[in-house]
C-alpha cells in the first residue's frame, strides 16, 4: 500500500515563467526534504507554463522524488511526494 502524505502544501505559480517557477519549487522542495522523505508532506505546484512542468518534474525526479503531472483546464498540477 502506498503511503499518502498527511499534509499537502499547494503553491500557485500561474502567471510565472521559468526559471522563477523552478527556483520557487526548488526552494520549497529543499525546505521540506525531511518531510518529503518521511512521506508526511506532499507539495503541489500549479502552473500555466508548459516548460515549467518539464523543468520542475525532471529536476524533482532527478532528486529522487515521485512526480506526477496532471493537465487541468488551463493549467497543470505538479505533485511532488516521497522518495521514488
Amino acid at each position: 500500500m502506498l503511503n499518502q502524505p498527511t499534509e499537502i502544501k499547494e503553491f500557485d505559480l500561474r502567471g510565472q515563467i521559468c526559471p522563477s517557477t523552478l527556483l520557487t519549487a526548488l526552494r520549497e522542495i529543499n525546505g521540506a526534504k525531511q518531510q518529503l522523505k518521511e512521506a508526511t508532506l506532499g507539495l503541489v505546484f500549479l502552473t500555466d507554463n508548459r516548460s515549467s512542468t518539464m523543468h520542475i518534474s525532471e529536476t524533482a525526479g532527478n532528486m529522487g522524488y515521485k512526480v506526477k503531472v496532471e493537465k487541468k483546464e488551463g493549467f497543470y498540477r505538479i505533485v511532488v511526494s516521497g522518495n521514488a
